[in-house]
């Protein structure tokens, strides 16, 4: 990683020459930071890095500090530059030719790095009531989760992706009531939801349960036809308690195949009820009073959770005897924490922001590092038609997220979904999403991956010489065993004779190729796998510069197997961060 190479030159020569005090009044003993960049003009250099936050313990100039940590770096392989307080770095060849030697020597594996050292992570994202189909905002966790637990496995974190059940509350017998109306009304009952918009928010009321009641019928006809038989104006408790489970297992089923058919594959699928059953929640509130944490007041249980970070203090167990939510999540944590894991990942919705100092109280409580929580606040996804927001209120029909995928495909979906930043909303234009233009970003990158594929295919397939009236050989019989066997000198070439735009739209293609190893440490790192699809975008408009002002198929070997040699990394990158986001790399298009 150049640019954090040469920060790295910097700060090793600010520290030595403040060691040996000649850097001003600068001692040893003052911390200091200082950021690499890239100039917006290329000519002063690839990569800089301003120093001239340095002066308040220096007490010199800027440029004069430049000169002197100048003055103490080795500069063998690149030249350096002083302008003000910047220290510019321009590489030389050498350094420029290595980008392509490593990409090909190393293929998938060139930005792959152990900025996690093996760390434990247990990622929860998705995690939804298994009551209905998902809407847009899960798609956005399951593409945004499942995104960064890949880049965060290439960056040596050993992830652990979980869906939480939210299986143990009352919304399970809303949803079995439902499906028994559907079941008795495809059976021929007289029978309808509540009329009143009170009582009707007591059931799941979307036409999504009427294929589900017939196959509960195709499937339990036995079953079927005794809870029409038995049916007298009321719900049957055991009937009822049957259906809630078949209602359960089908929808839980139902988004377990829609995810998977979304590039969203999980380790477990935990459930909340086995919390209640196994007894762990009771446990949980027993050590939480053990260690003197909760008191009674007005005939319920609190958590004193404004003692560790929270606002106020949280009911565990209301007056009726029945656990709030936040009890359920305490225990599952203190489980996540108990199987070992060493940071709690977890995305929600924004919503959710009052959540974390409890949670995090809860987990300092307990014993842990309350930092080893992290949660990601995902706000909301607005979708656009031909220009205008979908309005979509309690009486219209809301827009699911396999009728998305359905309507503009798994690929588009997720690169759009992981597009923005998670705490920012995002507008998802559905008719650009499907157009087949430079506009829409995920054609735009995929298009030049395909482009790339079909440069290299033309050079070893045989051609049709229309004035000769015969076939032309291929330009090259093995791309690969060529380009593989080509050494560091031998992409001298590239930069010898050439035209200043052709030089120009070269290096920065490279430079961007090499940015490649940032961008996934940085993802990892801050939790950003929309730092992706930027770079993606990015490297599709260097390929495509590139592309313009260099021939690749030329008649001078030396230069093409070199520019070969560039198209084929330029595959190796968008393939490989594509793949990290779980979004295709066409060969054709």
């Amino acid at each position: 990683m150049y640019k954090e190479y040469f920060l790295e030159l910097v700060e090793e020569s600010v520290k030595s020459l403040a060691a040996s005090s000649k850097l001003g009044q600068m001692t040893s003993e003052q911390e200091f930071t200082l950021q690499g960049e890239v100039p917006k003009n290329s000519q002063f250099g690839d990569f800089a890095v301003n120093v001239s936050s340095l002066a308040k313990f220096a007490k010199l100039p800027p440029v004069k500090i430049a000169e002197l940590i100048a003055q103490n770096i080795d500069s063998k392989d690149f030249d350096i530059n002083i302008a003000a307080g910047f220290i510019n770095f321009k590489l030389h060849n050498n350094l420029l030719n290595n980008i392509l030697v490593e990409i090909n020597e190393k293929q998938n594996d060139y930005a792959r790095n152990n900025q996690g050292r093996g760390k434990k992570v247990i990622l929860e994202y998705v995690s939804a009531n298994p009551t209905g189909p998902f809407h847009i905002g899960h798609g956005r966790w399951a593409a945004m989760g499942s995104a960064l637990a890949n880049v965060m496995k290439y960056s040596g974190y050993d992830v652990y992706q979980e869906f939480y059940i939210n299986d143990a509350g009352s919304q399970i017998q809303k949803l079995g009531k439902s499906l028994y109306i559907r079941i008795l009304k495809e059976l021929g009952v007289d029978i309808d939801f509540p009329s009143d918009e009170e009582e009707a928010k007591n059931f799941y009321t979307g036409e999504y349960l009427i294929p589900v009641a017939k196959e509960f019928i195709a499937e339990e006809k036995t079953k079927a036809n005794e809870i029409k038989n038995n049916y007298k104006g009321s719900f049957d408790e055991e009937y009822l308690k049957y259906i809630s489970k078949y209602a359960r297992l089908k929808m839980l089923g139902m988004q377990k195949s829609l995810l998977e058919n979304f590039n969203t594959h999980f380790d477990n699928y935990f459930s909340e009820l086995t919390l209640h059953e196994s007894g762990q929640v009771k446990e949980c509130i027993e050590k939480l009073d053990k260690l003197g944490v909760l008191y009674e007041k007005d005939g319920a249980l609190w958590f004193a959770s404004s003692k560790y970070g929270d606002d106020q203090d949280r009911v565990i167990k209301k007056s009726d005897g029945a656990y709030t939510y936040l009890t359920a999540d305490i225990a599952y944590h203190y489980n996540k924490l108990q199987r070992g894991f060493e940071i709690l990942l977890n995305i929600w919705g924004a919503d959710h922001h009052g959540y974390i100092p409890r949670m995090k109280a809860a987990v300092e409580v307990l014993g842990y590092n309350p930092d080893s929580l992290e949660v990601l606040l995902g706000q909301l996804v607005n979708l656009v038609m031909n220009g205008e927001q979908v309005r979509m209120g309690k009486r219209t029909k809301m827009i699911t997220l396999d009728e998305l995928i359905d309507d503009v495909g798994v690929d588009a979906t997720r690169y759009w979904m992981i597009m923005r930043s998670i705490d920012t909303t995002l507008d998802f234009d559905i008719e650009l999403a499907k157009s087949k233009t430079d506009e829409n970003p995920v054609f735009y990158v995929q298009y030049a991956h395909a482009r790339a594929c079909s440069i290299l295919r033309n050079a070893i397939k045989e051609k049709y010489d229309i004035v000769g009236n015969d076939i032309k050989p291929a330009m090259i019989d093995s791309i690969d065993e060529i380009i593989n066997s080509l050494k560091n000198e031998d992409f001298n070439i590239l930069w010898e004779n050439a035209e200043e735009k052709t030089l120009e739209t070269t290096k920065k293609l490279l430079l961007k190729l090499e940015e490649y190893k940032s961008v996934v440490q940085n993802a990892a790192k801050n939790r950003t796998p929309y730092l992706l699809t930027k770079y993606l975008q990015e490297l599709a408009a260097s390929f495509h510069q590139f592309y313009t002002f260099s021939k690749v198929l030329v008649e001078n070997e030396e230069l093409m197997y070199a520019r070969l040699a560039i198209v084929k990394s330029v595959t190796i990158i968008l393939k490989s961060a594509l793949s990290l986001i779980a979004v295709n790399a066409p060969d054709k298009m």
